[in-house]
């Protein structure tokens, strides 16, 4: 183990993804001053980029004008981060680096350049190192993923890397899912063709980051990485409060953690319980199951994502692989109902000219069940509950309803044993959920998905959205029911996502040629028709 660590702090390039980099200039302020006290070596102030599509804070960018305008102290070198995304085009290399480092370092606040790519651009932007190099930068790579690659490929990285003028050679447990005996041999393999400065950089899924960290220390890593809190993209990063302290140990160093300790006390505990970063059983599970950390963390932050489609995501992307991620595979029906729509069950043969009464999951739909069974007794509407609703006497329900793929992942066992027939696309399905579902009562009604559109035909219907409320909409009305009864869709304050989206199908699909009348018979904050049950 050498006692020549490097302590870098990264917390305004990794934190940013919570607060789109847009730090204010008193926290950033306090962050440089307490940095150097605590140990660190190094401050990573943010990325590097030619990409300016929205807006992102002046950390997204570290511009040079920027870097300039902080007061940095001496004894800490800055560095940035560039993704390699953007230096894959060889024709044009030089040009890119040209933009996004016009200066050569001596006249530059950046003396460090770290590019973070996954192996498959490693060979491609390798060349970047000589120029940045030439122009006085010290340059890191961060090899991102590495830990579902082999022993051949890693040590096939390290000697290609051994050919270029590289500072450091870092890796990054992208997943969380590495353990201590895994970072032991990933060094051993670099080390035997790589005979540089290696460093690590962490992430919390296990709860190990700072374990690997000092793991990685303890058999030749030397260059470390931490940010404030562990404030990083999904559940965060090695803890710089904590790691500084066994750097500080293991250089036999004293430091001063009290402004530290203050700009956690006044700006990261909020932030934290603002954005919720650090680890919980979601994490650990994507990490054991190597499962993008950025799926949960969009999950979190959106409240129509309740706890069981959390799991269910997971379980869906545990089978399907979720390694790379992609907002579109949140919403996977849009995924699996591509294409001509089909089915063979036409619901006009059961729905013609009744009634149907539609149960959604709200707490209306418990507080007012003994109302609502006896509505169903004196009227016998076609009552369809959705997914798995069951405050409502089993026997008064006629059909289930659903349609999400990766909801039905999650409750297939459920509906195996649930007495009612299932409707659902069923032929359009994934055959795990089709193989799940053999033993059950099904009926196949058709589905795709088009933005903005309801249409309502035979055998199946076109929905704007993949929400079951909306493909039990269009069912019914496909079936020529005479109206629709709502109980159950109590809604949700006017801010939440949840509700303005569901406000938004309802509307659409009441300006639909064909639709319906609906009736809200529960308390509901939507812009519907509403009499309440006990008078019906």
């Amino acid at each position: 183990m050498s006692n020549n660590i490097v302590l870098v702090d990264c917390t305004l390039r990794d934190g940013g993804y919570y607060n789109s980099w847009d730090f204010s200039q008193e926290l950033i302020r306090q962050y440089l001053q307490a940095m150097p006290v605590a140990g660190v070596d190094i401050v990573e102030l943010g990325f590097r980029t030619t990409i300016n599509s929205s807006f992102k804070g002046a950390c997204a960018h570290s511009t040079d004008e920027f870097l300039r305008s902080l007061d940095i102290p001496p004894v800490l070198d800055v560095s940035v981060m560039v993704n390699a995304s953007e230096l894959t085009d060889v024709n044009n290399q030089i040009e890119l680096l040209s933009k996004l480092f016009p200066q050569p370092c001596s006249e530059s606040p950046v003396d460090l350049v770290r590019i973070a790519c996954h192996i498959h651009e490693f060979f491609t932007v390798l060349p970047c190192a000589n120029w940045l190099k030439s122009r006085g930068y010290q340059v890191g790579f961060n090899l991102m993923q590495i830990a579902e690659r082999t022993k051949s490929e890693i040590r096939k990285v390290a000697k290609a890397a051994s050919e270029f003028k590289i500072d450091v050679l870092y890796f990054a447990d992208s997943m969380g899912s590495m353990r201590p005996a895994q970072v032991t041999e990933i060094i051993s393999w670099l080390r035997s063709e790589w005979s540089g400065e290696i460093g690590i950089h962490t992430h919390d899924n296990l709860s190990l980051a700072q374990a690997n960290t000092l793991s990685a220390l303890e058999v030749g890593a030397n260059w470390v990485d931490s940010t404030v809190t562990g404030m990083g993209r999904g559940p965060g990063n090695a803890r710089t409060e904590e790691l500084a302290i066994e750097v500080a140990d293991r250089r036999s160093a004293s430091i001063n953690l009290v402004p530290l300790a203050k700009l956690v006390r006044e700006y990261f505990k909020e932030m934290q319980s603002d954005f919720g970063w650090g680890t919980n059983s979601y994490y650990y599970l994507a990490g054991k199951y190597s499962i993008h950390p950025s799926y949960i963390q969009e999950m979190l932050s959106d409240s129509r994502y309740d706890d069981d489609d959390l799991m269910a995501v997971i379980n869906h992307l545990k089978q399907e692989g979720g390694k790379k991620f992609d907002l579109d595979t949140l919403d996977a029906a849009r995924n699996f109902y591509h294409g001509n729509p089909r089915g063979t069950w036409c619901p006009r043969s059961d729905l013609e000219g009744r009634e149907v009464l539609i149960l959604g999951t709200g707490p209306g739909a418990s507080k007012h069940s003994n109302a609502i069974e006896n509505f169903i007794r004196r009227r016998k509407p076609i009552v369809v509950a959705l997914n798995t609703q069951r405050e409502i006497c089993a026997d008064l329900i006629d059909y289930r309803i659903a349609c999400h793929p990766v909801r039905l992942l999650a409750d297939c066992d459920l509906h195996v044993n649930l007495p009612q027939p299932l409707i659902t696309p069923y032929s359009m399905l994934p055959d795990d959920v089709r193989n799940a579902l053999l033993n059950k009562d099904v009926l196949d009604f058709g589905l795709s998905i088009s933005p903005d559109v309801f249409s309502f035909n035979e055998l199946y219907c076109q929905s704007p959205s993949p929400l079951v409320i909306s493909y039990a909409l269009a069912t019914a009305t496909s079936g020529h029911a005479d109206k629709i009864f709502l109980a159950g869709f109590d809604g949700f304050h006017a801010a939440d996502p949840r509700c303005i989206e569901m406000q938004r199908l309802l509307s659409l699909y009441q300006s639909s040629g064909g639709a319906l009348p609906l009736i809200a018979i529960t308390p509901t904050l939507y812009s519907l028709p509403v009499k309440s049950v006990y008078a019906l």
